[in-house]
């Protein structure tokens, strides 16, 4: 009777969990595996891909001798080399990615590490400061991104400063103005600010929920020993709060690399492309110039940036399991 049971039990569990099983085979994985088929195809007919008009000299796709003659014809790798060799927009998206996820990631986790630390110390109103702290991240980056268009707009010479440059001008620092995200040489930094006020919270929350793990009896005892407070931070609290800092760079590293949302409301791909990145020219090349397969080059790429990042934690995270 107990192994009838149990057999009776495995089959119900199987049958429960097989819709969202058969949901993820489809949704996520057989697309996966479509939109990589697409990437490899001709599908690029639909719209000719021109440079935009104002960057006339801006070379997208060079004329090339056709390598397919219909539709459903293979180009193994071409649309991936083209992408990286030829695609002068493709390029600057990637090295605009590699400078947002860099200071994106080093100004969340400073911010979050720095508040964190202080709300540790017992502090008086603890709780508003957190709420505080964390109520950017319950906005989405649309409304992150519309907020701080606003904030980071320079104004002209006709309408004068505002935003934030009115507000240097108020308090005697004008020097500190500048064209922010309309500004080719600034560009993907201003948005850097925007995406960090939203994520710094959460990054704070983790760092708090490993500072409270932390015995205060291995702190005390490094006192004893004669270790300052700074000592102590180093030595010991940093070090215990690495798998904190890993799962946070995993986070916002995923977070940084399909970035889109927050681009699209607040810079569009700016000026020279400076606030261009791969999903949001995913995003051009798809729905608005019919390009799949050029498209779905991009997806596969975005995918593999991403799976650079997750597949050695997941690894890493696995092993630690085991290993306790």
């Amino acid at each position: 009777m107990t192994a009838r049971r149990f057999d009776w039990d495995r089959i119900l569990a199987v049958v429960l969990i097989s819709p969202s099983i058969l949901a993820i085979a489809i949704f996520v994985y057989a697309f996966i595996a479509w939109t990589g088929w697409a990437s490899v195809l001709k599908w690029n007919d639909l719209l000719p891909l021109q440079a935009p008009p104002q960057f006339p000299s801006l070379k997208v796709f060079p004329p090339k001798a056709p390598l397919a003659k219909s539709p459903g014809d293979w180009l193994p790798l071409d649309n991936y080399i083209r992408l990286i060799q030829s695609d002068q927009r493709f390029q600057k998206d990637l090295e605009n990615t590699v400078v947002f996820t860099v200071l994106f990631i080093g100004a969340c986790l400073v911010i979050g590490l720095l508040l964190a630390t202080l709300l540790d110390q017992k502090i008086r109103g603890e709780g508003l400061f957190r709420g505080i702290y964390l109520f950017p991240m319950s906005v989405s980056f649309i409304v992150t991104g519309v907020a701080w268009r606003w904030v980071l707009t320079p104004g002209t010479p006709q309408s004068g400063a505002v935003g934030i440059n009115l507000l240097f001008d108020k308090v005697g620092l004008g020097f500190l103005k500048n064209g922010w995200y309309t500004d080719p040489d600034i560009g993907i930094k201003a948005v850097v600010i925007a995406a960090a006020w939203q994520m710094a919270g959460y990054t704070m929350a983790l760092y708090l929920a490993g500072l409270r793990g932390i015995s205060e009896d291995l702190r005390e005892a490094a006192r004893v020993d004669g270790a300052n407070e700074w000592q102590v931070f180093r030595h010991i609290i940093l070090p215990l709060l690495q798998p904190v800092t890993l799962s946070a760079v995993i986070i916002l590293g995923h977070i940084s690399l399909k970035i889109f949302d927050l681009i699209s409301s607040m810079t569009g791909p700016g000026a020279g492309f400076s606030t261009d990145v791969p999903a949001y020219y995913l995003f051009d090349t798809v729905f608005r110039g019919n390009h799949f397969a050029r498209g779905a080059a991009i997806a596969i790429i975005l995918l593999l940036m991403v799976s650079v990042l997750v597949i050695p934690y997941l690894i890493y995270s696995s092993r630690t399991e085991v290993e306790q």
